[in-house]
């Protein structure tokens, strides 16, 4: 089944040095920001009570997770998917018995590993470009011409560099939904002949200004097939910039740490930057996570700029140059008002988005919330840096059904009250059994216990030494203090929707067991991790709202070949090769679908789907690759259709808009555009059955 390429050694994580310097102001080469002596697991092991005592409790947290899963059958199904959980996965019993067609949602021919400057997709499968950087998406949009690009028209064209994707029925208007995107950050290399990154124009600064932000977009499907195309000028669509307003809520809301000369109320802010990852809720909008955001402002001097990895000296962009909000040294609170998760409306096209401030600030990958069983949301969330911190909300409200006027105000405030978590992690085997080198402990998995400290709760905080705003606006000091578990990179978080286990992207951490940074531990059981695994957690009692997990690593990524990978215990010659998982996504069969930056292994990034349950329980299959220099990202997985963002093509050192690295999407002699892409069956039946 495999067609394995050489590992191969390149820039930290597999990105090009180009990627770097634009998408997260070079962030491998600097210090890491979390420099604090808090406890790693392998501390708390040491400490802990004995083991037998630890594996009582998650056989106790796993059996009532288990016995709520609907997709267990057979009088002994929850005792076993319990034992699984709980450590027991290759204790003697029956081989695993695959049926020959393989888990439903996942039956397709695995594409193979490969450097093909396109999207390839499997055998039986269609493709189209949904929608491209520039395209015009609001009235009065000139259609897109790269030597005469402008401000005014990139702020009414479909945004840069596409990341999160989320999509929405669109009721009364037959064939339509509503798309909505994430634009994570520009490459002034890539959009402008002649760029002087040494000297940018006010010009290129507007445009990359309008360039990042959200984009709403209606989208017409094509009825034979599964193709879908832009609805310009529908009165949903709508472009959010670097320059729109938005509006502060929650507990921090007109906290002085967020007051600026331009807003001394400290409730409005100009903008949503980094965009990464995000989520859609049950009612009906969407969350973006504002990720790498500290690249932007100059000047940093404090140690909690430091700590947020703000640099003194200029920025890649020099955008202080031209607003002086990008200047901590003129105005040091405006970074405090980035790093937020922002919610949007996107059938209310005049509505203000709002950055939540309960949900704490660092660099949110992602916020995917589910509910409680009476109605309350909870929300995850990764905090994408070497050695930072997994987080929960949990909200003190209970949503509203239907689609009123009243649930519709009511639900828009669900995510300013409630209780802020951080994780700690422990796991459950000798210290000494996890050496760094990703060999398996003697009980055959990784996996173990673990709490959820609160950090704040409305205007309390639970931090000692640390008032609620300053936990809100420097949530990373606050998971410092109560020492959360440093973890590899968390970056997309999110629950199955089927059994409600939570699945957390860890994407690399090449720091990992350097002099001076934690060693490998239980959940990161990897030094010089550069192929990332992916976590699978299980709330106690199945309860969202609880305050304890059980955990185990379901994948651990890299060439199937190498001892060190795992993949939930199925047989590693019949899986793809994965590296760096980043967003995550799930099917209505219950399958985890996996996108991946950074690749090590020789191949181009991918998507790729995994079966969480069942008897083909971590059978990897690779869908799809993306051109030269993409990442793969915001994957959307319908019954007949994937759609996946493709990020950054041709980000390959030394490429510019001269010496492109990529022809991708619209062939030689024509400008690189980063662009959302649809997957259909030729035959027109479901994905993967």
């Amino acid at each position: 089944m495999r067609n394995l390429l050489p590992l191969i050694s390149s820039h930290p994580g597999g990105r090009s040095a180009l990627t770097c310097r634009f998408r997260c102001g070079d962030a491998c080469f600097k210090e890491t920001p979390n420099t604090s002596d808090n406890e790693y697991a392998g501390d708390i092991i040491a400490r802990a009570v004995s083991r037998r005592s630890m594996m009582r409790a998650a056989a106790v947290v796993t059996v009532a997770a288990a016995a709520g899963t609907a997709t267990l059958t057979g009088p002994n199904a929850p005792q076993a998917e319990a034992a699984a959980l709980a450590g027991h996965g290759h204790q003697p019993g029956p081989p695993h018995k695959p049926a020959p067609s393989g888990a439903r949602g996942l039956r397709f021919s695995p594409v193979a590993p490969n450097k093909n400057d396109k999207v390839t997709v499997p055998d039986g499968y269609s493709q189209n470009v949904v929608i491209r950087w520039g395209e015009p998406i609001l009235r009065g949009a000139p259609a897109f011409n790269p030597d005469k690009q402008s401000a005014k028209a990139q702020a009414g064209q479909f945004g840069y560099n596409n990341d999160f994707l989320s999509l929405l029925p669109l009721r009364g208007e037959r064939g339509r939904q509503v798309l909505v995107a994430n634009h994570e950050y520009t490459d002034e290399m890539l959009m402008f002949r002649g760029y002087d990154p040494a000297n940018p124009t006010r010009e290129q600064v507007e445009i990359a200004w309008a360039a990042h932000g959200l984009s709403v977009v209606v989208v017409q499907e094509e009825s034979r097939t599964g193709k879908l195309g832009p609805v310009s000028r529908h009165p949903l669509n709508r472009r959010l910039t670097a320059t729109s307003e938005f509006q502060v809520t929650g507990p921090a809301a007109g906290s002085p740490l967020l007051r600026t000369s331009a807003d001394r109320t400290g409730r409005k802010v100009l903008g949503t930057l980094n965009n990464c990852a995000g989520g859609t809720t049950p009612w009906g909008t969407t969350l973006h996570g504002e990720e790498n955001f500290n690249q932007y402002f100059a000047n940093g001097t404090t140690d909690m700029h430091k700590r947020y990895g703000i640099r003194a000296g200029a920025t890649e962009r020099k955008w202080e140059r031209f607003d002086r909000r990008f200047d901590l040294a003129k105005e040091p609170n405006e970074a405090n008002r980035f790093g937020w998760v922002v919610e949007l409306d996107p059938y209310d096209p005049d509505s203000t988005p709002r950055k939540r401030t309960a949900l704490g600030r660092f660099k949110h990958e992602a916020a995917e919330p589910r509910l409680t069983s009476d109605g309350r949301p909870v929300v995850y969330m990764g905090d994408d840096e070497k050695f930072d911190y997994l987080y929960k909300f949990v909200s003190s409200k209970r949503m509203k059904k239907g689609n009123s006027r009243a649930a519709r105000e009511h639900n828009l405030t669900l995510l300013d009250e409630g209780t802020l978590y951080v994780a700690k992690l422990t796991g459950d085997s000798p210290a000494a059994e996890v050496d760094g080198t990703g060999k398996l402990p003697t009980d055959g998995e990784f996996d173990g216990s673990g709490v959820w400290i609160p950090l704040a709760t409305g205007a309390t905080s639970h931090v000692p030494g640390m008032t609620a705003d300053e936990v809100y606006v420097y949530t990373r000091l606050a998971g410092d203090r109560v020492g959360a578990t440093k973890m590899d990179r968390p970056e997309d978080v999110e629950p199955s929707p089927r059994t409600g286990r939570v699945y957390v992207a860890l994407t690399n951490n090449s720091d990992r067991g350097k002099e001076g940074k934690a060693p490998a531990d239980e959940a990161n059981p990897r030094n010089a991790n550069k192929h990332g695994q992916i976590l699978e957690l299980a709330e106690n009692w199945d309860d969202p709202a609880g305050d304890g997990f059980a955990w185990r690593l379901f994948l651990v990524a890299g060439d199937p070949n190498d001892p060190s990978t795992y993949f939930a215990g199925f047989p590693k010659e019949r899986v793809s090769s994965i590296s760096c998982p980043d967003n995550v996504a799930f099917d209505d069969h219950g399958n985890l679908w996996i996108s991946t930056d950074g690749n090590q292994l020789g191949s181009h990034d991918g998507l790729f789907g995994v079966a969480p349950h069942g008897d083909r329980r971590g059978e990897l299959k690779q869908f799809l690759t993306v051109p030269t220099g993409a990442e793969t990202c915001g994957p959307v997985i319908q019954d007949r259709r994937v759609l996946v963002a493709v990020q950054h093509p041709g980000e390959v050192d030394g490429a510019s808009v001269e010496k492109p690295a990529s022809t991708w999407p619209d062939g030689p002699g024509k400008i690189v555009r980063p662009s959302v892409v649809a997957v259909w069956r030729k035959d027109g039946r479901d994905i993967g059955v």
